[in-house]
């Protein structure tokens, strides 16, 4: 079996799972929430909700994986281990399913995923064959078509692989070092660029200016707390197998700290960015609400609204485009290799598979899955989203608190947390979190779902 991996270091750690942590829902996804749910209300009540939460959940996830140092199956089979009641074997068989559901959702999120990450990659290249004067390339690059989303889908999939094969240091942190500053810098130059440009400031009101009436609206509350979830990566196992890799040397509750800080920030950055931008496509005569009066898809915003707005600015627009879907596509890829991280490391683990070719033999298994949905586009591709993201994230988030409250023995959890913390318990996070992941948090995510489906 192949030796087990780690991170080198604490920076490793915090570039390799903020990378997991940021992607589509956050670039994508987190703007055209706040667009939608009264500006700057959203801002505050994600912010609220992530920290009420999600940190309590990520922390679960990082706690178990570094105590198991192992994929999330086995490292939930050994939290379960801990009670030795009657009712250990019964605990032991629940906990398998959990992890093998957390496995599964993985790996449904990778092949819708792919699929948008592929248009990303499609997007990039459109202004370079406009720049070459091969329109008609272009057309097909930019206009939805089974043989364009394969074909790309395909190239983000050995992308990932690529990455995901090398192992922990060599694949995963190394190239999260490289691509999570590249993102970092082009959200700037893109933020000053669009802020100069007529409209932006329209984009910045709504965004900066809260509209207070609608913090409490039900809607509202579940988009930002799916929101949560979905931008930090969590119910998945991606942060707990990330946890595996810590070191026992690291202060657990200030890396995730540090993580849930970055996604935030990284968040609020794409937010100045995407923002602004759809109202300078409106002033520039590019439609970005409906005849309702709503807030057009967020496909159709990022797909139709800001390359229409691109189209407007002459030459200089080739060169946004291309660098605006560089930077989508770096987003996707830094999530996407934390995605097929859980299954591999489970085959590796649990069944002495190795890396490689548990690397592209699941890689090649998920892409034949994005296949299946690619070509019943119209009736899975939403089901799968919802199946994942509003409904199964949440619940294993709720059940890994669950582990985490009732089932892990106390002074087990305590010795792990001590493990790089050893003053842990004179401070405020062992004072709260262990009865707040016990019995708060559950409850709330409880009733957060309930309202979701009635």
């Amino acid at each position: 079996m192949d030796t087990r991996g780690g991170f080198s270091s604490r920076l490793g750690f915090i570039l390799a799972a903020a990378g997991s942590a940021v992607g589509l829902g956050n670039i994508w996804g987190f703007p055209t929430q706040v667009a939608s749910n009264g500006g700057g209300a959203f801002v505050l009540v994600y912010i609220f909700l992530t920290f009420l939460l999600a940190y309590p959940v990520l922390m679960a996830e990082l706690i178990i994986g570094r105590a198991a140092q192992s994929n999330i199956v086995t490292a939930l089979e050994e939290v379960s281990e801990s009670k030795t009641n009657i009712f250990g074997t019964w605990i032991k068989k629940v906990s398998q399913g959990i992890g093998f559901w957390g496995v599964l959702t993985a790996s449904l999120i990778l092949s819708f995923y792919a699929i948008v990450a592929g248009w990303m990659i499609a997007f990039a290249v459109a202004p370079i064959a406009n720049l070459l004067g091969l329109s008609y390339l272009a057309e097909w690059l930019t206009s939805f078509s089974a043989s364009r989303n394969l074909l790309f889908c395909l190239l983000f999939y050995l992308l990932t692989m690529s990455i995901v094969q090398r192992g922990v240091r060599a694949g995963i942190e190394r190239w999260s070092r490289r691509l999570m500053p590249l993102l970092l810098l082009i959200i700037v130059v893109l933020i000053v660029y669009v802020a100069t440009l007529e409209g932006a400031i329209a984009g910045w009101s709504l965004y900066l200016k809260p509209d207070f009436s609608r913090v409490f609206d039900s809607s509202l509350l579940i988009s930002a707390m799916g929101q949560a979830f979905f931008s930090l990566s969590l119910g998945v196992g991606t942060m707990l197998i990330y946890g595996s890799y810590i070191s026992k040397k690291e202060n657990l509750p200030k890396l995730g700290v540090a993580v849930t800080f970055v996604d935030i920030g990284i968040a609020i950055l794409a937010g100045l960015l995407i923002i602004p931008a759809m109202f300078v496509a409106e002033h520039n005569g590019v439609q970005i609400y409906t005849t309702a009066g709503q807030l057009l898809s967020e496909d159709t915003l990022l797909f139709t609204v800001l390359p229409a707005l691109f189209s407007t600015m002459g030459l200089a627009g080739y060169i946004v485009a291309i660098v605006f879907f560089i930077l989508m596509t770096i987003a996707a890829l830094t999530s996407s290799i934390s995605m097929l991280e859980v299954p591999v490391a489970l085959a590796v683990e649990r069944h002495s598979v190795a890396r490689k070719k548990a690397t592209w033999l699941i890689g090649l298994v998920i892409f034949l899955v994005s296949v299946f949905i690619i070509y019943n586009f119209g009736e899975l591709f939403g089901l799968v989203i919802a199946i994942t993201t509003k409904y199964s994230e949440p619940l294993i988030g709720l059940l890994l608190c669950v582990f985490v409250g009732w089932i892990w023995r106390r002074d087990l959890l305590l010795k792990e947390i001590k493990q790089g913390f050893s003053d842990v318990e004179t401070g405020i996070f062992w004072l709260i979190w262990p009865f707040y992941v016990r019995f708060i948090c559950p409850l709330i995510i409880a009733v957060v779902f309930y309202n979701r489906i009635i």
